[in-house]
């Protein structure tokens, strides 16, 4: 039986890096400690103004293409997911496969999903092997938030940083390096949450959108429907009582339960609602991976930056189930086995 294979991954973050000691000057109401308690984050990295999607996702996949010798020619699908293109149309990963030098007869298409990205681009991926559509996929996932964030938004600043990621996915594991097989996949969408992270201004949809600075009582600023907005309490709920189920659907599909799993990586949200989930689903912290205190929460590329991190840490065996999940804007979520070939 043809199966699809994760066969490299490399990720890419910008030179610039925005620190807590920065923020906190910014802010003096919010000491550098308290920024690190409440997210478990003490930097990240910040595109730069003239740094875009694209050029990110260039990095990231030239660095794959060098550390994994792949031949550019064989790369036959080019999926980027993203929230923040280079534009509006043209599709961005049209501007990657010229830029790179893929051939032209490379399909190439965005994807707009967030925090539960990279498992929906996995999904896409082992379709496009299992049905031989494709047989080198490469799924990048480059995401600069940091532009939509609006200066005077100190909650979301001390959260989000910027990056991309690349994976290449194929038909066959790789003997030369790490590789894993995509085992089975569930999902999950409530669209009825559609406002509780979102930029209103940002598509054709502007009704009862507002471009001006919005304050609470106390003189803080809440929102301007040019930035992104997030409902932290609303996205939290969602994934305190929406992931254990998925995360138990998910073993029931894969036919396994948490004691056969070697590693559990989530989406690196923040470091208070990753425990929070942890605990809710009944998940060991010593098989628990988070790596985010460097980086933050780079939406879509979190998963991957923290796979490869634990990859490159040389503690997976062959025959390891790894259970990732991601999960937010959207609302949207994803899970997925994956076994160490």
């Amino acid at each position: 039986m043809m199966e699809a294979y994760i066969n490299g991954i490399s990720y890419y973050l910008p030179e610039k890096e925005l620190t807590n000691k920065e923020l906190s000057d910014m802010y003096p109401e919010w000491s550098v400690d308290k920024i690190s308690q409440k997210t478990g984050i003490y930097s990240r990295h910040i595109a730069d103004k003239e740094e875009f999607v694209s050029d990110m996702a260039i990095a990231a996949l030239n660095k794959l293409i060098s550390e994994f010798e792949i031949d550019k020619q064989t790369i036959d699908y080019l999926i980027l997911c993203t929230q923040s293109p280079d534009f509006s149309l043209p599709t961005t990963a049209c501007i990657i496969q010229d830029k790179v030098g893929l051939p032209k007869t490379c399909g190439a298409l965005d994807i707009n999903l967030g925090c539960s990205g990279y498992i929906y681009g996995l999904g896409l991926a082992k379709g496009l092997i299992l049905t031989e559509q494709a047989k080198n996929v490469v799924f990048i996932t480059s995401e600069t938030y940091s532009k939509l964030l609006h200066p005077k938004d100190k909650s979301n600043r001390t959260i989000f940083g910027d990056g991309a990621s690349a994976t290449l996915i194929t038909s066959n594991p790789n003997p030369k390096y790490f590789a894993a097989s995509i085992k089975k996949f569930k999902y999950g969408t409530d669209g009825s949450g559609f406002d509780k992270l979102i930029v209103k201004n940002s598509g054709q949809n502007f009704e009862d959108a507002l471009n001006e600075d919005v304050y609470d009582e106390e003189g803080n600023f809440v929102s301007n429907d040019d930035f992104l907005y997030m409902n932290g309490r609303e996205i939290f709920n969602f994934t305190a009582f929406e992931v254990p189920k998925l995360v138990e659907d998910t073993l029931n599909e894969n036919a396994l339960t948490m004691s056969d799993i070697s590693r559990v990586i989530f989406h690196q949200a923040n470091a208070y609602m990753l425990d929070f989930i942890r605990k809710r689903c009944n998940i060991d912290k010593d098989i628990f991976f988070v790596s985010m205190d460097d980086v933050g929460n780079t939406v879509s590329s979190t998963i991957p930056i923290a796979f490869r991190r634990l990859i490159d840490e040389n503690k997976l065996k062959k025959g390891n189930k790894i259970l990732l999940s991601g999960f937010g804007v959207g609302l949207s979520m994803g899970g997925v086995v994956l076994e160490t070939a």
